[in-house]
């Protein structure tokens, strides 16, 4: 076999499954199938004795499930990846494993040549995720909607923080009309906003006040 052949282990509690894994497996080229799992605890086990490239992972196998088996891989032996391969597509089964550590995810109508694809993409660093996955996924966060915005203290609105933290840098009312692109006369504005709303009577506390509340580093103080 060539170097540059994938060492894969497949997992999957059902003999006759994890058999005919194995045999489509040996068919496809780049491919090396080094060793088999009948649960999560072989699957750990095997990683550990032949540090395989990739696991093809079942998700439910009893005794130590393929979440489990994943999470416990990752941790002890990252130089492998994970990619599921599984019956499901829901929920409650991909984001458990995506968030285990697996970079691939595939259901068990996968074809040969996405089953190499998603091996490829893992083992280059990408991840191997089938259409219906990434189909979920999109749809996940477009339902989330956007970030919130971050809350500023004291009800200050997003500009009013950006003028007290160019106070705190040092910066003159003009300075920070040029920086923000906006006239003088609406930097006094949210200066005298922030002030009342803060309960602030000089640019002395307002430095303070950002330092207090972080939206300013003092001076000398690193970032970490």
């Amino acid at each position: 076999m060539s170097e540059q052949n994938a060492r894969v282990i497949v997992a999957d509690d059902q003999a006759v499954v994890r058999e005919g894994i194995v045999m489509l497996l040996g068919l496809l080229p780049g491919i090396e199938v080094v060793g088999s799992a009948k649960d999560g605890d072989e699957a750990v086990a095997l990683v550990a004795e032949l540090a395989p490239d990739v696991v093809l992972m079942d998700l439910r196998m009893p005794r130590c499930d393929g979440v489990e088996a994943t999470r416990r891989i990752r941790s002890e032996y990252p130089a492998t990846q994970i990619v599921v391969l599984t019956t499901y597509a829901d929920d409650e089964s991909l984001f458990p494993a995506l968030r285990a550590g697996a970079r691939g995810y595939l259901t068990k109508d996968a074809d040969g040549d996405e089953i190499v694809r998603a091996i490829q993409d893992v083992m280059a660093g990408r991840a191997g995720l089938s259409p219906v996955v990434q189909r979920r996924l999109l749809e996940q966060v477009t339902a989330a909607g956007p970030p919130a915005a971050p809350q500023l203290p004291d009800g200050l609105t997003a500009r009013e923080g950006e003028v007290l933290t160019l106070i705190a840098e040092g910066l003159t009312n003009a300075e920070i009309a040029r920086r923000l692109h906006i006239s003088t006369a609406t930097v006094k504005t949210h200066i005298n906003n922030l002030f009342s709303k803060a309960d602030l009577h000089d640019r002395a506390q307002a430095v303070r006040y950002a330092y207090r509340e972080g939206l300013a580093q003092p001076p000398g103080t690193s970032v970490t």
